[in-house]
């Protein structure tokens, strides 16, 4: 049975990827998740993107009630969850135990290379490869045009990924998102340390320019969240990788600006084991963690040119793990 959700609940989102554009994949997390309870499902910033998770949820709405915002990933220049990666398997010596392909959460990587639209740019494929063939390329769906996707998908909310120390930029988004006039429920910033840059940066550094951020937002008077990416795409598989989310927000959450504070970059079923019971974030973000444990449902159903909900008792399976997936951090 579907536990319906109650005031004391943790926010909880899905995030299906910033450049994933695996549309039925993308129809069928967004089914599973929303039966399961989240409150918001991210995902890239593309039309048949949007429809494709509006889909998922509606089927999920008319059967379980559930109804999550939809919100979009965008962002303020060259971003780490804005890419793909890529590798020609002529190059691939014959005996290769394919570490790259085993490391894939959504089985992306064959003897043919890299399904584009099944790759996400998680990165675990980068470093896994013993000769160093696959690369990462930028994949940006948002960039173009931004007021015009918005008016045209007319999110709930919004993401924008930035960096510590691209303000002007971040400034620009913003003044999009003003003129453009889209009714938003929230807006998140998410800003990781240490992306793109060769000195590295403090946790202090990263709460400046939150504050920076919070003042040029503030104008718009619409909900904030901080999003604290303590592993930004990069392992979120790993049980322990939870410790630096974690110790993130420990150091620095208490000062942060006025808002909802949400747990991302290495969250799994593990991060509520690191948390201590007077000192907890609003919310949290899976990604690559909560879409691994249903991708084998999703490929059994997919390799039948099916949706996953036309198998009622797999799909079934499907949300009771999902369930279970979300169940500690709802009740902690």
């Amino acid at each position: 049975m579907i536990k319906t959700k109650n005031k004391k609940e943790k926010w909880i989102k899905l995030i299906c990827g910033a450049s994933n554009e695996d549309i039925v994949a993308i129809e069928d997390l967004c089914a599973i998740y929303t039966a399961a309870g989240v409150d918001y499902i991210d995902v890239a910033a593309e039309e048949s993107i949007v429809n494709a998770a509006k889909k998922g949820i509606e089927w999920s709405k008319k059967v379980y009630k559930n109804s999550p915002g939809l919100m979009i990933s965008i962002s303020d220049g060259n971003d780490i969850h804005f890419r793909k990666a890529k590798f020609d398997p002529l190059k691939c010596p014959p005996h290769c135990l394919r570490p790259c392909e085993k490391v894939c959460p959504t089985f992306a990587i064959d003897n043919s290379g890299i399904k584009e639209s099944k790759c996400y740019g998680c990165g675990r494929c980068l470093n896994s490869c013993p000769l160093n063939l696959i690369s990462e390329y930028e994949y940006n769906l948002s960039k173009d045009d931004l007021a015009s996707t918005l008016k045209k998908i007319k999110p709930n909310a919004v993401e924008i990924h930035t960096e510590i120390n691209r303000f002007d930029s971040f400034k620009k988004v913003v003044s999009t998102l003003k003129s453009s006039e889209t009714k938003l429920d929230k807006i998140s910033v998410s800003c990781g340390l240490n992306q793109s840059v060769k000195e590295s940066q403090e946790p202090e550094d990263l709460l400046k320019a939150l504050w920076d951020r919070y003042e040029i937002l503030n104008e718009l008077n619409i909900p904030l969240i901080w999003q604290l990416d303590g592993r930004p795409m990069s392992g979120d598989l790993a049980p322990t990788t939870s410790r630096d989310t974690v110790k993130l927000f420990e150091r620095i959450g208490s000062d942060l600006p006025p808002g909802l504070i949400q747990l991302a970059g290495g969250t799994n079923e593990k991060t509520h084991e690191f948390l201590k019971s007077n000192n907890l974030p609003d919310g949290i973000a899976f990604g690559s963690a909560a879409r691994k444990i249903m991708q084998p449902f999703i490929e059994f159903a997919h390799k039948n040119n099916k949706r996953l909900y036309n198998y009622p008792e797999i799909m079934a399976l499907a949300i009771q793990k999902a369930q279970k997936f979300l169940d500690p951090w709802k009740s902690i």
